[in-house]
């Protein structure tokens, strides 16, 4: 596929299984429908499906012992991340034409670079490795918020020619200002670090949509300076309000923006492709509705 060709990714699982009625609480965050109502885990993916998405994300993001407990965690994650990737493989076989992308989540909290401990990655990751492979298209290290933990992520994946797409989190401050991760780490940095360690592809999500352009722009520079036009760039922003440097993804539930309906959305994802996005999706708060405008009117 062509580096240009739009690749219209799905939205955010939690909010939507919410609105579904399914159960939702945090900590387990969207692990609990995994848990009491896989049904509506596979509803979700088949209304991104329907809505022209052409990569479902596994619902592995929470099974971690950060949403679901260390307990747990070792008894039943691997179990649990299995049947996330059937779930998302049975609906992609059935769409057609639809990849599915294995999650692999920050591994001690989102937004949480502090907490992040090289010596127990293996430990976390490898259970959820070992039980999405099987299902899935690509693999997605997604609300990175540090450099080295998707490095870490990529040295433990199978040798097995799938795509490794990384997806970092940005501060949300103000546009203009030098984008950077949740860690501090500058995106150029980022970029440079991931390009080298052969990524297929370099998003942002789970952030607010005005700072992703800034992002994007600065990435493309990087890799346009490397020559790397083999390494595609991406977005999924969230409808939160600014999240603090202090914030926690578990802490409750944030309120959804009330300006971020999906034409509101779909004018941020043209910038999006104007500044080189090739993967556009959308995270949490972002439902079938907005990838429907997406697909429609970008494509």
């Amino acid at each position: 596929m062509d580096t240009k060709d739009l690749l219209v990714l799905d939205g955010g699982m939690g909010r939507e299984l919410a609105r579904r009625g399914a159960p939702f609480r945090q900590p387990e965050w969207s692990a609990l429908a995994l848990m009491e109502a896989p049904e509506t885990v596979r509803e979700v993916h088949q209304a991104y499906a329907a809505s022209g998405a052409r990569v479902i994300t596994t619902n592995s993001y929470a099974l971690v012992p950060f949403h679901i407990g260390a307990e747990r965690f070792a008894a039943e994650g691997e179990r649990l991340a299995a049947l996330a990737g059937q779930l998302a493989r049975e609906v992609a076989d059935e769409q057609g034409a639809v990849q599915v992308a294995g999650s692999l989540p920050p591994l001690f909290g989102s937004y949480r670079a502090d907490l992040f401990d090289a010596g127990r990655v293996s430990e976390l990751a490898t259970p959820l490795i070992r039980a999405l492979s099987p299902h899935v298209d690509l693999w997605l290290a997604e609300t990175m918020s540090l450099i080295a933990e998707p490095l870490a992520l990529k040295a433990l994946l199978p040798e097995d020619g799938k795509p490794f797409w990384v997806s970092f989190t940005l501060e949300d401050e103000a546009p203009g200002s030098e984008p950077t991760l949740r860690s501090g780490e500058r995106v150029a940095d980022a970029v440079t670090a991931l390009a080298s360690a052969g990524v297929d592809a370099i998003l942002f999500n789970c952030c607010q949509p005005e700072v992703i352009e800034g992002a994007l722009k600065v990435a493309g520079a990087v890799l346009q300076a490397q020559e790397r036009t083999d390494v595609r760039l991406g977005a999924y922003a969230n409808a939160f309000p600014p999240q603090p440097k202090e914030a926690t993804a578990n802490d409750g539930l944030d309120e959804i923006r009330g300006d971020l309906g999906p034409l509101d959305y779909l004018g941020w994802a043209e910038r999006w492709r104007g500044a080189g996005a090739s993967l556009i999706g959308g995270c949490c708060g972002i439902g079938p509705e907005h990838i429907q405008a997406l697909a429609s009117r970008l494509r």
